[in-house]
């Protein structure tokens, strides 16, 4: 009997955890439960290789604990962060739906978990729920969006407006507002943010210097503060 509750308390769970999951976001608890019996739970360490670029795409995962970066390399070798996910987020649909191979690297930042559904029963979940479909339709909107604007700042934008689009980025997915401050804790290490913007560490730690110094943002380690979101916003967007 013990071992019979501990396994419905664990489906309730990750039950709760798909709820976070934008995709999922408007379906019963009947409808989940369907969805949950499915999947399968892993555990990765920090800096684990999850997903590698022209691999054969088999699942999509959806993050219960941790981060990770979906990223490319350019042609002269370099790591090119293309976006940070947390808790709640997803990735590895694409090769699902298109039968391509993968189309990024996808790498473990801290010690992270994450539920999968291999492509028959993700597919198959499409076609049941179509609300399912309709999220995922906007989720793939916005994130084309995103990588519009990434390309536009990457390719009009010089390396300090670059890194200051970088972090907006980041406290629109990963802050938490209050009172108009937006806090990153912990924030993403400056090699990360480099290889987002397209620059060097040293440059991204010299624009810290000078967003700090014009009253943007105040640091404490890994912890940023935008002082002022709205001019932030304002005078970098």
């Amino acid at each position: 009997m013990k071992s019979i509750g501990a396994a419905v308390f664990f489906v309730v769970d990750k039950i709760d955890i798909l709820k976070k999951v934008p995709i999922f976001g408007d379906l019963s608890d009947s409808d989940l439960r369907s969805i949950v019996d499915k999947m399968v739970s892993h555990t990765y360490k920090k800096g684990q290789i999850i997903l590698m670029e022209d691999s054969i795409g088999e699942h999509c995962f959806f993050l219960t604990r941790g981060k990770v970066k979906i990223t490319r390399l350019s042609s002269d070798g370099r790591e090119v962060i293309l976006a940070l996910l947390a808790s709640g987020d997803f990735f590895g649909e694409m090769s699902l739906l298109d039968g391509e191979s993968r189309s990024a690297n996808v790498v473990a930042l801290e010690n992270t978990k994450a539920l999968t559904l291999n492509m028959e029963d993700f597919l198959t979940a499409l076609e049941m729920y179509p609300k399912v479909a309709i999220n995922l339709l906007r989720e793939l909107a916005v994130r084309l969006r995103k990588s519009d604007e990434q390309i536009a700042s990457l390719s009009l934008s010089d390396a300090e407006r670059r890194i200051a689009l970088s972090l907006l980025r980041i406290a629109e997915e990963q802050g938490i507002i209050h009172q108009g401050h937006v806090t990153v804790n912990p924030l993403p290490f400056q090699q990360d943010i480099a290889n987002m913007a397209g620059t060097s560490r040293e440059t991204v730690s010299r624009t810290y210097g000078l967003l700090e110094a014009d009253g943007y943002i105040d640091r404490d380690g890994r912890k940023l503060v935008i002082m002022d979101y709205d001019r932030f916003l304002s005078d970098f967007s």
